[in-house]
């Protein structure tokens, strides 16, 4: 284990989250909060003399580079970046608890959007602009950021695909261009651009300019906290609209978006995982619809909401226009299963990923027609392409691993003795960055309730969810910190 890199990669982290706290600290100053003054002032002080320490006593480093410290960077840095994340809301004193403002913040940088807070609106707005912008931190990745960024990142590109391999969502990932730095940069530059067109539509359609930003970090990041007690109720149902439609982007994944600016449209269109998004996408739609427009008025009001609630719920956003709460159980067994579901490989959405979706579908086929004809030699293709054993191995392997870690997390849960569609619906929810639940933590509810080791566990299930397992399960292996390779 290359330590010395890796507490170099994490570092830097910590500095670029201190230099992101600047402008929630401007906020304060410039509504006279001098209480959170301080906290921002402290938090960046404190990351950033720790980040600088540790460049300075690592500066004589190898940049030698493999998975085992690509997975150690990516789950460490998550995790640091969240307990200094945390300071300016329990310094402010506005959130006391630490266990609850580390839950917020974990929240926000995994672009899960659950929340512990009883009355969004009492918090300043400096922490409302800080918790929204972790959404939109999260939603790419701060390592990719890095990548993008940090002069370092030119020198080892070869290297760095390991980051991103250990933070970037999905079955696989790979280089969009030979140099990895180039396709960091691609990454953000169309995250930017579709972020920049979402508030541009919010301000064209009267939201202020504050909420814009918010809004739009929180559908960028596909993150969903809100910054009025309603979520997205009060607004016009044309700045609902705007919303649906850009989350709905944002879960698509952005290699396509790249295929589409190179002029590849036949490559984009036939692509499998985009055409079974739509379809679910659509279809799910329709169904609730159909289910619900009896009791909601017309069919217009009731395709609104069905589009925005599947729209935010499939791509783990979390928004809300309605108390879903109260629709059919049918609809609202339809919300459950895309919860599941999630968004595609490649985006800023969380769940399963279609594409894995997909690729279990292929592989109980492939495994149905072995059993039928044994010696058949079945290949598994996606998009033509043939699926290397070893993606549809681990891609079984993560059902597994998440199905058990998420029956042991709502084991430890059901001790404080709530409901079961309370607790199941707390844990698919934080699991999968989804945000809401049902019953007491649905729509118009939160996780306060929660006990500090109820609320642990479920932080614990953010991150596991957000890095998709892996990175975090391999920090309690001897193997990670083993010297041999």
């Amino acid at each position: 284990m290359n330590v010395k890199y890796v507490s170099r990669i994490i570092a830097y982290t910590l500095i670029v989250s201190a230099v992101f706290m600047a402008m929630p600290l401007c906020i304060a100053l410039y509504d006279g909060q001098p209480g959170n003054v301080l906290s921002y002032l402290f938090s960046m002080m404190i990351s950033l003399i720790c980040g600088f320490v540790t460049l300075w006593f690592t500066r004589n480093h190898s940049t030698t580079m493999y998975a085992q410290e690509g997975f150690a960077a990516t789950g460490l840095s998550w995790m640091i970046i969240s307990i200094f994340g945390a300071l300016p809301f329990t310094l402010s004193g506005e959130i006391p608890s630490y266990i609850d403002a580390l839950f917020e913040i974990v929240s926000g940088f995994t672009t899960t959007g659950s929340s512990i807070l009883t009355d969004i609106e009492a918090l300043s707005r400096c922490h409302l602009y800080w918790r929204s912008f972790s959404h939109w931190l999260g939603g790419m990745g701060m390592l990719v950021f890095l990548l993008a960024v940090i002069p370092q990142a030119k020198k080892n590109d070869g290297v760095g695909i390991y980051l991103m391999r250990a933070e970037s969502p999905g079955p696989s990932v790979g280089k969009f261009t030979p140099h990895l730095r180039h396709t960091a940069l691609i990454l953000y530059s169309l995250y930017i651009l579709l972020t920049i067109l979402c508030i541009i539509f919010l301000l064209v359609g009267g939201m202020p300019v504050f909420d814009s930003l918010c809004i739009a970090f929180g559908t960028a990041g596909t993150g969903g906290f809100g910054i009025l007690n309603d979520s997205m109720a009060s607004y016009s149902p044309y700045l609902q609209s705007v919303v649906t439609v850009f989350m709905f982007l944002f879960g698509i994944n952005f290699n396509l978006y790249f295929l589409l600016l190179l002029g590849q449209f036949k490559a984009v269109f036939k692509n499998e995982e985009l055409k079974a998004y739509l379809l679910i996408f659509g279809s799910s739609i329709i169904l609730i619809t159909l289910n619900i427009f009896k009791s909601v008025g017309s069919v217009g009001e009731a395709l609104h909401h069905a589009a925005f609630q599947v729209s935010s719920i499939m791509t783990t956003t979390g928004f809300a226009t309605v108390d879903f709460e109260l629709w059919p159980a049918f609809s609202k067994g339809i919300l459950f299963m895309l919860m599941f579901v999630g968004a595609c490989a490649g985006s800023t959405g969380g769940g399963l990923k279609v594409a894995r979706i997909l690729l279990l579908g292929k592989s109980i086929k492939r495994n149905t027609s072995n059993a039928l004809h044994p010696r058949r030699v079945s290949i598994v293709r996606m998009d033509g392409r043939i699926v290397d054993d070893q993606i549809m191995s681990s891609t079984t392997a993560y059902l597994a691993i998440y199905c058990l870690l998420m029956l042991l997390s709502f084991m430890i849960i059901s001790i404080d003795n709530y409901s079961l569609g309370t607790n199941i619906s707390a844990v698919v929810a934080c699991f999968n960055n989804i945000g809401p639940g049902f019953e007491m933590v649905g729509a118009t509810g939160n996780f306060s309730h929660f006990s500090n080791l109820s609320k642990l566990v479920l932080t614990a299930d953010m991150l596991l969810g957000r890095l998709e397992i892996f990175p975090l399960l391999t920090l309690i292996t001897p193997d990670l910190w083993s010297r041999k390779r």
